[in-house]
């Protein structure tokens, strides 16, 4: 962090604050801030015209830095260093803060503010930093942002007040926590700012505006004069009717502005006054006769019409003020899909999943249209922060998905983009490593199949040139035959049927073509070796000459398919037992 020789609340230093983000404005900009609004710092940052304050508001504040002072002492004492005021910017001259206290190596920091209710209902026994109010936490998140060797912030609240006799401040009361930077908070900051920039660029300054709305009721009515004896002697009846019906008739219904919405419920009082004096007059005229029929039904027919008007009235104010909420609800949902939509171009897939904003909730309690379109602003500048988050994480997902391999391995990628990066990418690892065992299983069944062709072309062009040469009797040749296409279609490992053919040309030989000894036997198969009890447990006749066991030369092929298949067959059986454990 680099630091700025700038005193809090100078000219220059009101200058430089308008050349970064502020930890400060932090709290406004994810519109957790009680004293402004995101639209009103939206509004702030884009015309450059800051807040003013009223003459308490100042003194609340000049107050609150003469605490701060005061406090910085007993915040030494925990922190067991001095506290330096510092005004800094991060190195990459984007994001600044001012601290009320730094240590000297910069690794704890000094937040202060002036307790009041909410902080005093927050900082309970064995609090920390994270059940302080959320604004709060947002501005020392901003400021570790900045310095990012604070590793952790004493926040402190106090109340001084003067002795009224030595003129001297004295402690009323202070509390204070930790607080540890939190990176999910820091994230929604990030977000939070490149948002607002975007709301700042295209900021478009309303129409000024106008007084607030004063309800207009109609023309004053004339006094309504009636005097009778026994008889209308004198009455302005006539008169006070044609100005009340066209008065009442020119109530305006397209209720559109909140000065429409003012007027119309002026009106409704309007009407209730008239059915009112009405009544007031009627009674009076009571008092002085007993009957003057055609009187009270001309004033019965001003009241009902002023009564039908009135609830009618009535009624479409509150239908329009429905309308109207649902109105705006409705542009914020629109202009939400319109930038999920943006996302998705950006994307070039419709990946974005629904993106949730409460533009029902969050106009609950409002009143005037203004307020309506304030809280849906806020609520969509959030949503659309919330979308682009996502929007991030899938178009990083996707470039892992791209650097993975081919996109068959990822088919899908629809679900997959919307996953945690670490559950992405142990998805990926598992699926690369799935496909790289499934690419050597087929090579390696490819030259087995290829050894296996090789094994029975040369055994095939052995047997021929036997054949040729006269070299074995022919019934062993087709024997030999056999074991060759064994060797081929039963896939039967280790045995090679150029070297049975060998093996029997060699006993052959060496037993003139009868028989072959068991000590030959095991020097053919060896490692393999096998006994007289083996050979006749599979079915061979074993000839004993002296101490010698003899097997017939042309059963040799047999006896090699024969320990082949007992080899496959245990093999196979292994393998069973094996998945089966």
């Amino acid at each position: 962090m680099r630091h700025i020789r700038l005193t809090q609340g100078s000219p220059d230093w009101l200058a430089h604050r308008r050349t970064t983000r502020n930890a400060s404005d932090a709290p406004a900009v994810l519109d957790c801030s009680p004293y402004k609004k995101r639209s009103e710092l939206v509004r702030e940052l884009a015309t450059g015209i800051g807040q003013d304050f009223s003459p308490e508001q100042q003194a609340i504040l000049n107050s609150g830095h003469v605490f701060e002072a005061l406090a910085r002492p007993l915040a030494e004492d925990i922190v067991g260093q001095e506290l330096y005021p510092v005004v800094g910017v991060h190195d990459d001259g984007v994001y600044g803060a001012s601290f009320d206290g730094l240590t000297m190596l910069e690794d704890v920091a000094f937040e202060h503010k002036r307790l009041n209710a909410a902080l005093r209902d927050a900082m309970t026994l064995g609090c920390t930093g994270a059940d302080l109010p959320l604004g709060y936490q947002v501005q020392m998140e901003h400021q570790a942002l900045t310095c990012p060797t604070v590793e952790r912030t004493l926040f402190m609240a106090s109340d001084w007040r003067r002795n009224a006799d030595t003129g001297e401040w004295e402690l009323v009361e202070e509390r204070h926590c930790w607080y540890t930077p939190n990176p999910a908070l820091r994230a929604q900051i990030l977000a939070g700012w490149e948002q607002l920039e975007k709301d700042v660029a295209a900021y478009v300054p309303p129409a000024a505006a106008a007084a607030a709305p004063v309800g207009r009721a109609p023309d004053a009515l004339p006094a309504l004069r009636i005097e009778v004896t026994g008889a209308v002697t004198a009455s302005n009846l006539a008169e006070f009717r044609s100005t009340a019906l066209a008065a009442i008739q020119g109530v305006n219904r397209e209720l559109k502005t909140d000065a429409d919405f003012a007027d119309a419920e002026a009106s409704v009082k309007w009407c209730a006054d008239v059915e009112s004096r009405i009544a007031a007059a009627k009674d009076h005229a009571l008092s002085q006769t007993q009957s003057i029929e055609e009187l009270f039904r001309t004033m019965d027919d001003i009241t009902a019409e002023a009564r039908r008007v009135r609830l009618e009235l009535d009624r479409l104010v509150k239908a329009r003020k429905e309308q109207i909420r649902g109105e705006i609800a409705a542009e914020g949902v629109a202009a939400l899909r319109t930038h999920v939509a943006a996302l998705n171009t950006r994307l070039g897939q419709a990946y974005m999943p629904t993106v949730h904003a409460d533009f029902g909730g969050v106009i609950k309690g409002k009143r005037t249209v203004a307020s309506l379109r304030d809280a849906v602003s806020t609520e969509l500048a959030r949503a659309k922060i919330a979308a682009n988050e996502v929007a991030d994480r899938i178009q990083a997902n996707m470039q892992a998905l791209a650097a993975a391999g081919e996109a068959a391995q990822f088919p899908d990628a629809a679900q997959l983009v919307l996953k945690a990066p670490d559950d992405l990418a142990a998805i990926i690892a598992n699926r690369v490593a799935e496909a790289e065992r499934r690419a050597q299983k087929a090579v390696d069944e490819a030259l087995e199949r290829q050894r296996l062709i090789d094994a029975e072309k040369d055994a095939q062009q052995g047997i021929a040139e036997a054949r040729a040469a006269d070299a074995l009797p022919a019934p062993l040749l087709d024997a030999l035959s056999d074991l060759a296409a064994d060797v081929k279609n039963d896939a039967v490992a280790g045995i090679d049927a150029q070297t049975a053919i060998g093996a029997a040309q060699a006993s052959a030989a060496t037993v003139g073509g009868d028989t072959i000894t068991l000590g030959r036997i095991n020097a053919l198969l060896a490692p393999i070796k096998l006994d007289a009890a083996g050979l006749e447990a599979m079915g061979f006749e074993v000839t004993r000459v002296k101490a010698a066991a003899h097997f017939p030369a042309t059963m040799f092929p047999m006896l090699c398919r024969a320990v082949a298949k007992r080899a496959t067959d245990a093999a196979t059986a292994g393998v069973g037992a094996a998945e089966a454990a």
